[in-house]
């Protein structure tokens, strides 16, 4: 379709959650309460490990970096997502596709940073005596680093591609913050191209990190079941079952969202799969990797 017949957006509506006007007060309350929970579990997270020194090694050192992801995550979406509840007409624009970049950051980053926990937690149970050769600082420094790298290169892949369609359809944007496929539906061009690269660059970033996991954990429970004290054994199993939760509500709402095409995905049922990884999983990481 030629550009040129239709006029550009010059401001973005969020849509938000829920359009049901007696559920506004009630899901901006409970959303409200989920981020300071989320606020003040993450921080404290961070500043109990950044002020106790023998909490200085690198298993805690990727649970605050998962921490600090988490909470820069939420703070992204929540806030604005609180401000649709509060007010008829929720205007995005301009910084629409500096949150869109933002989120991609941080929720590829909290990917992959999962994937390198479960990593770490596989050579503590399965190799304990060569754990800190394994799991060195050195290594553990680097392994971050990569997170973030992919983390920033994904999000500016996607937000580059985004950038270069035309969006003239209508302003209204249906979900409570600025996502890829609900942007794509604004485009008066071909998406044809940025709906394949979010399928690839998903494929990549959730189904590797999630295979990472479920091969960590297969080999966790398999030394698990070793173990001959049943008492140890009950607390070991308590203490992953926590975070295989937490881990498959994050990669199942994800995987839900952008493991399959626009066309065949519903967007009501995409926003509500969404509040799992965006608000739910952040505020659940710190008391299930802890």
């Amino acid at each position: 379709m030629d550009p040129g017949n239709h006029s550009s957006v010059t401001e973005f509506i969020l849509a938000g959650l829920s359009e049901q006007p007696e559920l506004q007060l009630r899901l901006f309350l409970l959303f409200l309460g989920i981020y300071v929970v989320t606020v003040v579990g993450n921080l404290g997270m961070i500043t109990l490990i950044g002020l106790s020194s023998h909490l200085h090694t690198p298993m805690y050192g990727f649970l605050s970096s998962l921490s600090f992801i988490d909470l820069c995550h939420s703070t992204v979406i929540t806030p604005k997502m609180l401000v649709n509840f509060a007010t008829e007409k929720n205007i995005i624009y301009p910084e629409c596709m500096t949150k869109l970049y933002l989120f991609s950051i941080f929720a590829i980053a909290e990917c992959h940073i999962l994937a390198a926990m479960a990593y770490d937690h596989y050579v503590a149970i399965c190799s304990p005596l060569l754990y800190n050769v394994i799991v060195s600082y050195h290594h553990c420094f680097w392994l971050t680093v990569g997170v973030y790298i992919l983390g920033i290169l994904g999000s500016t892949i996607h937000t580059s591609f985004m950038l270069r369609h035309f969006l003239c359809k209508t302003n209204v944007i249906n979900h409570y913050f600025c996502d890829l496929f609900p942007l794509l539906g604004l485009s008066c061009s071909s998406t044809y191209i940025n709906e394949l690269l979010v399928l690839v660059l998903s494929a990549f970033n959730i189904l590797m990190p999630a295979l990472t996991i479920l091969a960590s954990y297969i080999f966790i429970i398999a030394s698990i079941l070793r173990i001959r004290s049943t008492e140890g054994r009950s607390k070991a199993f308590s203490t992953c079952s926590s975070h295989i939760l937490a881990v498959a509500v994050f990669f199942g709402s994800a995987a839900f969202m952008y493991l399959q095409p626009s066309s065949v995905s519903s967007m009501d049922q995409g926003k509500v799969s969404s509040v799992f990884y965006t608000t739910i999983v952040p505020m659940l990481n710190p008391r299930s990797t802890a």
